[in-house]
């Protein structure tokens, strides 16, 4: 399995040596009550998100970051997904299947079947889905020598009840599954690697995967973490499936930055700000007609310090991009959304551009996979921010522009690289 550059393919944890894991292995027993009616006649993995099992993105992912084999943990109506998948030669991958009773708990499903499980294997939940990344899981877990690491979503946005705890180095100090403990902050969304050294504090009764582990790991300074500002999707509750298919419909979407990539760039300290001081970049405008046409949605993510500089106002902005729209609109484009960050360079924002808060705060609102979302820029802040948030980024330069991006990106001609 190709490794990327500055990346070893082995972790050296506690005295072991690791290979990058091929194996997945999938928690998907339980009997999906909050799912009802749904659940009521197939699993909770088999839960249709536009006309497909949910399950089916799942696999699709582990095939797609490299993963050859699947172990799949049953309980609740098994047939329905053996029925459905069989070995998974239709999906290009090997998966197996360990059965055992609906009602029991995760840790006992995990120690039924931990003669099936790799030493190094990534651990999923059959109801959550978020844009892995696995060279950047393996690099951390590599970096971290932890018998465990687990994916936390960092919940700024307050979008779910914590359930963990970092230190400042990233490790997990608490992992509280009953969410009991003070300023717990951080969400764990499985998408977990772990040993065979964390699976030895397995216990005898029937508990829960994450109290069985996780909480111990956590206690003995064993357990890491993965962060991301990226929300994540599933069908754990059927107020949250909505959001689950406007995700998984993956519209196609672009995010542009505005000077240097609409707009010819002022010079370094000035900004634009009125609609006199505005010249579009040559073919920008057709560009964003073709996109329109093409189906595209077109947002803007950009720096306008010149705002907590106090050279010009949130007002002045807004005008000069009502005149923007209006011109775009024109020729028959559209822009769907504008970000922006006006604080001034020193004010220490997430927002302001090398740091990805502009492109998850589009994320957030769009339900965008951002793996899966060009970002077109110009400068190297541009660069950064789309690798901190895992985007594809193109960069325009004085050979290249916006327009030549756009054909070449719809001819297939040059398909996006990750920064």
């Amino acid at each position: 399995m190709a490794v990327p550059n500055g990346t070893s393919r082995y972790a050296h944890i506690e005295g072991r040596i690791y290979d990058r894991p091929t194996q997945a292995v999938i928690l998907a027993g339980g009997r999906g009550t909050r799912m009802q009616p749904i659940t009521l006649d197939r699993p909770k993995p088999m839960v249709p998100v536009l006309g497909r099992p949910f399950l089916e993105y799942q696999i699709e992912q582990l095939r797609d970051q490299g993963f050859e084999r699947v172990l799949i943990l049953l309980g609740y109506l098994p047939e329905v997904v053996q029925d459905h998948f069989g070995d998974g030669r239709d999906w290009g991958v090997h998966i197996e299947y360990s059965v055992t009773d609906p009602d029991q708990l995760t840790s006992s499903r995990v120690a039924t079947a931990r003669h099936m499980i790799d030493p190094c294997f990534l651990l999923l939940y059959c109801d959550n889905y978020w844009p892995m990344q696995m060279d950047r899981l393996w690099a951390r877990f590599c970096e971290a020598g932890k018998p465990g690491l687990i994916t936390v979503y960092s919940n700024k946005d307050g979008y779910s009840r914590g359930s963990a705890l970092l230190d400042r180095d990233g490790h997990v100090g608490i992992f509280d599954r009953l969410r009991t403990t003070p300023g717990l902050q951080q969400v764990e969304i499985s998408y977990a690697i772990l040993t065979d050294l964390a699976l030895a504090l397995l216990p005898e009764q029937d508990t829960l995967l994450e109290e069985a582990i996780y909480t111990p790991l956590a206690q003995q300074g064993r357990l890491t973490s993965y962060s991301s500002d990226h929300r994540y999707y599933g069908v754990g509750s059927l107020d949250r499936l909505p959001a689950t298919e406007a995700f998984m419909q993956r519209k196609p979407t672009l995010i542009l930055d505005r000077d240097g990539v609409l707009n010819r760039k002022p010079p370094q300290a000035q900004y634009v700000r009125n609609w006199d001081e505005w010249t579009w970049c040559p073919g920008s405008l057709e560009a964003l007609r073709i996109l329109h046409d093409r189906g595209y949605r077109t947002i803007i993510a950009s720096n306008q310090p010149g705002i907590g500089r106090g050279i010009m106002s949130e007002a002045d902005l807004d005008i000069v991009h009502a005149h923007m729209k209006q011109e775009i609109a024109q020729v028959g484009g559209s822009i769907d959304a504008i970000y922006y960050c006006p604080h001034d360079w020193g004010d220490g924002c997430d927002c302001r551009k090398p740091k990805p808060g502009l492109l998850f705060q589009a994320q957030r609102d769009f339900h965008l996979d951002l793996t899966r979302t060009l970002f077109i820029g110009d400068d190297e802040r541009d660069a950064a921010a789309a690798a901190a948030a895992g985007c594809p980024f193109r960069r325009v330069t004085d050979a290249c522009s916006l327009l030549d991006l756009t054909r070449q990106l719809l001819e297939q001609k040059a398909p996006p690289q990750y920064a």
